[in-house]
């Protein structure tokens, strides 16, 4: 009786764990930056490694050409954090060189929310760190 009770106990048990979300996979990442949206495809491979496709960073809304270095790590608690050196518009008259820091969260296995940083090498008086930064939101769904 008590081992048949323990086997139901043990049961129950893994059966209510959840897998943690894979990021390994292909992801459709929308982000907002000073009001203005953008989208790229971060391609995660295993062991951290990944690249960026932008899809309209380049003059003119257009996609870049070739693929952008990316990295990325699965943290605890459903968190994730990818990041990658990117040329990105700032407002409407430039575009700078600059490292993009997304840190967010899975909501489900296929999807992730979030924030995100954009710092470039220009100084800034302003600023505290004494570099220029931009902030904003992201969502990303796994695509095909």
């Amino acid at each position: 009786m008590k081992l048949g009770l323990l086997c139901l106990l043990l049961i129950s048990l893994l059966a209510g764990q959840q897998q943690a979300a894979d990021p390994v996979g292909r992801w459709q990442v929308k982000f907002v930056m000073a009001g203005v949206e953008k989208n790229l495809i971060l391609v995660a491979q295993p062991k951290g490694v990944g690249s960026f496709l932008l899809q309209d960073t380049a003059p003119d809304n257009k996609p870049v050409a070739d693929a952008q270095p990316a990295a990325w790590s699965q943290l605890t608690n459903d968190r994730i954090s990818f990041s990658g050196e990117v040329e990105l518009p700032i407002g409407t008259c430039c575009r700078e060189l600059g490292t993009v820091i997304f840190k967010g969260k899975f909501t489900s296995k296929n999807a992730m929310a979030g924030k995100l940083i954009f710092v470039t090498s220009v100084d800034e008086d302003e600023s505290p760190y004494k570099f220029r930064s931009e902030v904003g939101t992201f969502t990303a769904t796994r695509v095909p």
